[in-house]
This record gives structure tokens, C-alpha cells and sequence, in this order.
């Protein structure tokens, strides 16, 4: 769920066109610097920028792309890392804008990586606020693609927000766990928010106060005591043969209270719950930062490699930029 100004300062229109002009040319500058137009190959290095301008960028100067290193369905996993890794953005983002950090991460230590959009229409900038059990169907279809081209048994899910949430409809209801090891959530919304976390969200991305009257099924499933979460949630967080891993920050300003993210029950090392400030007083992410956090993609690596985790190195953090 991307952003990159400050919520309460209105957008400006009467910028001067050429300002405007100019940002896009040192966006795509900046996007060709990071190699974000070049063909995907599995045996490329990539650069990982920890930081949301990132995410802008690769969004203005191609919309809808996959980020480096995610999608090239060539991909064959290695023993080393058998199981691929399939990235899910949350409400109102896209895999474009999400992953710029995360996705070349992954993609340099080995794995194969697979993102997707999904909740929204094709093309659109803003995904994810489509009706959740459909968005879980589309991650289901999804998976299954993934599964067919690597030929790997089982795949592990990272996802921010939304989509660190709506895979356990999936694993609950559709059949996911046999197909899923690892559920990585990133600031998700697992016992719910309040509307109006969400809404203000919405207006931190370029162009979203046109969005606000639009149709979001996925807002109202998310909020506190809904029927979508009171059902999801009956009978335990979790699902037997998955292992959970929560990330959260203290300064979560859409997931209210932060605690609201962490998952409860499950056997005994079934679910582990981080708090990034009890690993980092530097680190300052927010909702959005969090996705381009080192501390908290660190966690994501150790999450799912846990036989070879290590500490993150702790190094200041900003909100909604990230490291």
C-alpha cells in the first residue's frame, strides 16, 4: 500500500506542468538506474532499494510490471531453497509499488519469486479492494500456476497488510494449507482495523481522494468485528501443518491498535510474533515502511530459511520512506 507524502498535506493543482513533467523523467531515470524495464533472468543480481521512492518510481515508469526478480515462470527452486515465494500486496497497493525491495532480496539469495495483483481491475494503479473470499480464489488460481511451472510441492506466502490476512481464507476454505509451508505477514490485518485507518490510508496515494467514493468490499471485511473476520477467525488463528510468522511495528497507524496484527494459538512453534522495536529503537516504520524496512525483510529471510537465521542489524528506519 504504497505512498510517498505526507497524508495531511493536500495534493497542490496548480503544479506547474513541467515540475511534473520533470519528476517523471528522474522517476524513469531512476527506474532504468535499478534495472526495473530489464528482462527478468534467474541468475541476474539485483539491487534492493529499502526504500518506498523505489516503489513510486518502477509504478510511473511501468505500471503493472512485475517487480525485479519476481515472475520468470522459468524458474526451477533448489535444494537450497525448494519451495517458491509468492508475494502478496495489501489494500489500495499493487506488486509494481510493494515489492521493489523485497522481491530482488529474495530473488539474490535464491529463490524463486512469484507476485501477483489482485482485488482490482487489470491496469488499474489500485488493487486489493475487491471482495476478499474472490481475492483468496485469485491467489488460490495463482498458487496452483506456480506450482505447475516449478514443479515444487509447496510454495511459501509473504504478504503486507491485506494480503497478509486474506491467505488464511485461503488456507482455511479453499484447500491452501496442503499447498503452503510458511505464511509471512507484514503489518497484517488479522483481527481487523477501523474504517477510518483505512480511508486515510487511501489518502496518502496519489490521486486516492478520487477513490474514496468507490466501491471497496475489502474495507468494510477488514474492519473490527465484521462477519468476514468474525468468521475467519472462528475456532483458532490458525490451521493445522502451517507455520505463521507476524511482523509488526509499534507505529502502525491503519492496524489499531499494532497488537491487533499478531496471531494467537496453533501448536507449540507454530506462530511467532515480532514487534520490530523489541529488535530495533531505530527503527521507525510505519504501515507502509514496513515493506521497505531492513529490519523487517531480514525477519522475512529468517522466517523462511529459519535453520540459517541471524539477528537484523539495527539502523534507523522512517516512516512511509523506510531505510
Amino acid at each position: 500500500m504504497p505512498a510517498f507524502r505526507d497524508p495531511s498535506r493536500p495534493r497542490n493543482p496548480s503544479r506547474p506542468r513541467h515540475l511534473a513533467a520533470s519528476l517523471l523523467t528522474l522517476a524513469t531515470a531512476a527506474a532504468s538506474a535499478l534495472g526495473l524495464a530489464a528482462p527478468q533472468a534467474q541468475a541476474a543480481s539485483y539491487p534492493v532499494p529499502y526504500s518506498f521512492a523505489a516503489g513510486i518510481a518502477a509504478e510511473l515508469a511501468a505500471p503493472g510490471s512485475a517487480p525485479p526478480g519476481a515472475d520468470n515462470w522459468s524458474c526451477k527452486p533448489t535444494s537450497a531453497h525448494p519451495r517458491p515465494v509468492v508475494l502478496v500486496h495489501g489494500t489500495f497497493g499493487n506488486m509494481t509499488d510493494s515489492w521493489q525491495a523485497l522481491s530482488p532480496l529474495l530473488a539474490d539469495q535464491g529463490y524463486c519469486v512469484f507476485a501477483l495483483n489482485y482485488g482490482g481491475s487489470a491496469g488499474s494503479l489500485f488493487q486489493g479492494f475487491g471482495d476478499i473470499p474472490t481475492s483468496a480464489a485469485q491467489l488460490s488460481a495463482f498458487v496452483d500456476q506456480v506450482l505447475a511451472a516449478t514443479g515444487a510441492a509447496q510454495v511459501d506466502i509473504v504478504g503486507h497488510s491485506q494480503g497478509g490476512m486474506m491467505p488464511r481464507y485461503y488456507l482455511k476454505n479453499l484447500g491452501g494449507a496442503a499447498k503452503v509451508h510458511t505464511l509471512v505477514g507484514l503489518a497484517p490485518s488479522n483481527h481487523g482495523t477501523d474504517l477510518d485507518g483505512l480511508t486515510g490510508l487511501l489518502a496518502a496515494f496519489p490521486g486516492g481522494s478520487s477513490f474514496v467514493g468507490s466501491l471497496c468490499a475489502a474495507c468494510g471485511q477488514q474492519v473490527v468485528g465484521s462477519s468476514f473476520l468474525t468468521a475467519l477467525n472462528a475456532g483458532g488463528d490458525t490451521v493445522p501443518g502451517v507455520r505463521y510468522t507476524v511482523i509488526e511495528t509499534k507505529d502502525d497507524e491503519v492496524v489499531t491498535p499494532y497488537t491487533s496484527a499478531f496471531l494467537s494459538g496453533g501448536s507449540s512453534g507454530q506462530v511467532t510474533d515480532i514487534t520490530l522495536q523489541n529488535q530495533c529503537a531505530l527503527d521507525f516504520a510505519d504501515h507502509l515502511a514496513v515493506i521497505y524496512d531492513p529490519v523487517a525483510l531480514h525477519d522475512v529471510s529468517n522466517a523462511l530459511d529459519p535453520a540459517h537465521a541471524t539477528a537484523p542489524v539495527c539502523v534507523p528506519v522512517l516512516p512511509v520512506l523506510g531505510g
